[in-house]
């Protein structure tokens, strides 16, 4: 705990030193400067607030243990007890709010992500599911208060997508979506099923957090950009002009195509988008790898081909493999509201976190 009260105390001296600067005329001057301090300040509140609560109920605490070692009459007596049983679990919850708030923080929580959904094995009935979580998504972002932008779709003839790319902006979606990569399994009878057979599929997820052009450096001369004819639905406009992109990173071989937009330009904006998020997700991964894997958490943040979910639409069941959480409420949390699977990786996340830093 001794560790903790040092740590803390240099977050609330870098706290109150972050607050002097904001109001230093020549810092406001500079907007680039004042920007960053500010959002240092303003991750930093919630911890220092938490930390001054704490220490008000602690010295509280104290207060009252002396004061039963006096001469009190039976009622004082009695409030200073109340009180104590009422503090004693205060302190409690803000140590281990505290814990939370020390803990390493990933410095993508922040962030806006690129989601790609692919239909992967089981044909149509996989394209289907695609779309279906497609839709959970949207709707779960939708409750957030989140925008999503179809950033490149692939469609497929029965209402499904073989591919679908979204770009989903907001406050701190990588911190609650980054769980979702990896294989999402769905049994049902699909509806193209004559026999009312329990068919099995899977859709892929890759959430990417957002690159921007600080978080990694592209050289232009990595990059061999081809321009092509768009194909496809669209109407008179298309086939007159090239203005399909397909952008391939040499270094990784990581390639992205667009074509969605009427505009050459357009489509070269979103490829740099998508091929930045990629890039950086690949290096990302890589220095993950390399990382020892044993410490690696249990709902890491990495592998598409793990599987992570099992959707069981007989059952009205959705199974979270990685943390052992069923929820009998399929109807819904296919409705958006992923609020209990999403919650219940975070604690379980951080509860691998803090057992890392105690036995570390």
């Amino acid at each position: 705990m001794d560790e903790m009260f040092d740590r803390l105390q240099a977050v609330v001296d870098r706290y109150d030193e972050l607050n002097e600067l904001i109001s230093d005329p020549e810092v406001i001057a500079d907007t680039q400067r004042f920007m960053t301090l500010s959002k240092e300040e303003g991750e930093l509140r919630d911890t220092v607030e938490t930390y001054r609560k704490y220490k008000q109920v602690t010295d509280q605490l104290n207060e009252d243990n002396e004061m039963l070692h006096e001469k009190l009459d039976d009622d004082m007596e009695q409030m200073v007890k109340d009180e104590l049983k009422e503090l004693e679990p205060q302190k409690e919850e803000l140590e281990d709010h505290i814990r939370v708030l020390l803990l390493p923080k990933d410095p993508n929580d922040d962030k806006n992500i690129v989601m790609e959904i692919h239909g992967a094995a089981g044909g149509d009935e996989a394209s289907l599911f695609a779309a279906d979580l497609f839709n959970m998504y949207s709707r779960y972002a939708e409750k957030q208060g989140w925008s999503v932008e179809i950033v490149d779709q692939s469609a497929t003839e029965v209402g499904g997508f073989k591919e679908i790319v979204l770009l989903i902006s907001g406050n701190k979606v990588y911190s609650k979506l980054k769980y979702e990569s990896g294989a999402h399994r769905v049994q049902r009878v699909p509806v193209t099923e004559s026999a009312g057979r329990l068919h099995t599929s899977t859709a892929t997820v890759g959430v990417m957090p957002e690159a921007e052009e600080v978080d990694i450096d592209i050289d232009p001369k990595d990059i061999r950009t081809d321009v092509y004819r768009s194909s496809g639905a669209g109407g008179q406009h298309i086939n007159k002009t090239s203005s399909a992109v397909r952008m391939t990173h040499l270094p990784t071989g990581i390639v992205v195509a667009m074509q969605d937009e009427r505009s050459q330009q357009q489509n070269r904006a979103k490829a740099m988008q998508i091929l930045r998020a990629r890039v950086y997700n690949y290096y990302k991964e890589q220095e993950e790898d390399s990382y020892n894997a044993e410490r690696k958490s249990a709902v890491g943040t990495g592998d598409r081909s793990e599987r992570i979910r099992t959707y069981n639409y007989p059952q009205n069941r959705v199974t979270d493999h990685r943390i052992g959480l069923t929820l009998n409420k399929l109807d819904k949390i296919m409705n958006g509201e992923l609020d209990d699977v999403i919650d219940a990786l975070i604690l379980y996340d951080q509860t691998q976190k803090m057992e890392e830093l105690n036995h570390g």
